[in-house]
C-alpha cells in the first residue's frame, strides 16, 4: 500500500487527530485548559474516596489553571499564554480537571455558556466519567452542538472490570459502553481514553480493549502508558508490590502501539499515545522522551513494519 492510498486522506500511516482537526476548522484552533473546581464520585464519598489510585491532577494542569479564578479569567490567561506563539487563532475551552459534568445541570449550563461567551471560543471539550452524564445534559449539549464544536472525552481507562476495580474507578466498562451509545447520533464529538498497563490487564488484553472501543461510535481515541506519579495511592502500592504493574519499556510500548494501530478501526482518529509527567512528579517508567519524539519513532516503526491503521482490522458484523 502506498501513502497516497490511505483512506483518511493524508500520508500518515494512521488517522491522526491534528490532520482531522485542520480539515474541520479553516483557522488554527487551540485548547485552553480550565479547572472549574469539580470533584469525582469516587472522591466525594458518593462511590468512594481518594479518587483513582493513579490520579494526580497537579501533574498536568497548566500554570494558568486554577479553580480560584473564574472561567473567564482562565480563558483570558490561556489566550495570553498561547498568544506569545500564535497571534491569530480560535480556542476551545477544555474542561479538563476531574469530572466536568459532575454537578447540577443549571451550574453546568452557567459555566459552559460563560466559556462560550468569549468571541474567540468556538467550542467545548469536556473531560468526564461515563457515570456522570445525564440524558438532560446530553440533550443540552446536542443543542449547543448545532452552533459550536462540542466534544465529550470519556475516561474508560480499561475494558476489564477487575482492572477498573483495582484503581478505585467506581464504574464498570458496561456503564461506559452504554453512555457512549447514549451520546452517539447527537452531533457531539465522542472521545475515549485508555490507560495501558493497569493491574490485571495484559498487553494482549490492552490491544483488545482498543479494538473494542474503536468498534463503538467514538470519533477519537486517546491512550497512554501507565505512569506512577508522586503523591498517589498507586505510588504506595508500587513501592510495596511493583510486580502488580506492567510498566512498558519505551521500545516495547512502541511495538505495542503499532500492534494497536494495525488492528483498530481506520475510522477512529488517534489523538495521543503517551503521557509526559512534569519533572519531579514521575516515579516510573522514566523514558526521557517527548511526545513529538515518540511520534517520530512511531512513524518510522510503521514504515519498518510496512503497516498502517486498520491493516489487520476485522469489522464487526
Amino acid at each position: 500500500m502506498t501513502d497516497k492510498n490511505f483512506k483518511w486522506g493524508t500520508n500518515k500511516r494512521y488517522n491522526d487527530f491534528p490532520s482531522s482537526f485542520k480539515r474541520r476548522f479553516s483557522e488554527r484552533v487551540q485548547k485552553i485548559s480550565i479547572d472549574a473546581g469539580f470533584t469525582c464520585p469516587n472522591r466525594d464519598g458518593s462511590k468512594g474516596v481518594g479518587g483513582c489510585t493513579y490520579c494526580n491532577n497537579n501533574s498536568f494542569n497548566p500554570a494558568y489553571c486554577s479553580p480560584k479564578k473564574t472561567i473567564t479569567e482562565q480563558i483570558l490567561l490561556g489566550i495570553d499564554f498561547f498568544n506569545t506563539k500564535y497571534k491569530a487563532q480560535y480556542y476551545l475551552a477544555y474542561f479538563q480537571a476531574y469530572s466536568n459534568t459532575y454537578a447540577p445541570i443549571d451550574h453546568l449550563k452557567r459555566i459552559y455558556e460563560e466559556a462560550l461567551s468569549h468571541e474567540k471560543v468556538v467550542g467545548l471539550v469536556i473531560g468526564t466519567r461515563p457515570d456522570c452524564v445525564s440524558d438532560s445534559l446530553l440533550s443540552y449539549l446536542e443543542e449547543l452542538a448545532k452552533d459550536y464544536y462540542i466534544s465529550i472525552e470519556y475516561g474508560v481507562e480499561s475494558v476489564n472490570n477487575n482492572a477498573l476495580a483495582s484503581i478505585n474507578r467506581g464504574h464498570t466498562y458496561q456503564e461506559a459502553e452504554k453512555t457512549i451509545m447514549r451520546t452517539s447520533n447527537r452531533g457531539i464529538h465522542i472521545g475515549a481514553h485508555l490507560v495501558n498497563g493497569l493491574p490485571f490487564d495484559t498487553p494482549q488484553m490492552m490491544i483488545d480493549h482498543a479494538v473494542k472501543l474503536s468498534n463503538l461510535p467514538i470519533d477519537t481515541l486517546k491512550m497512554h502508558q501507565l505512569q506512577i506519579l508522586n503523591s498517589t495511592a498507586m505510588a504506595k502500592e508500587y513501592d510495596v508490590e511493583p510486580e502488580k504493574f506492567h510498566l512498558f519499556e519505551m521500545e516495547e510500548y512502541l511495538d505495542f502501539v503499532v500492534d494497536v494501530i494495525e488492528r483498530i478501526n481506520p475510522e477512529t482518529t488517534l489523538e495521543r499515545f503517551i503521557n509526559q509527567a512534569p519533572k519531579g512528579w514521575l516515579i516510573a517508567p522514566k523514558w526521557g522522551i517527548k511526545n513529538f519524539e515518540f511520534v517520530n519513532k512511531l512513524d518510522k516503526k510503521l514504515v519498518e513494519r510496512d503497516t498502517w491503521q486498520g491493516k489487520l482490522y476485522m469489522a464487526v458484523e
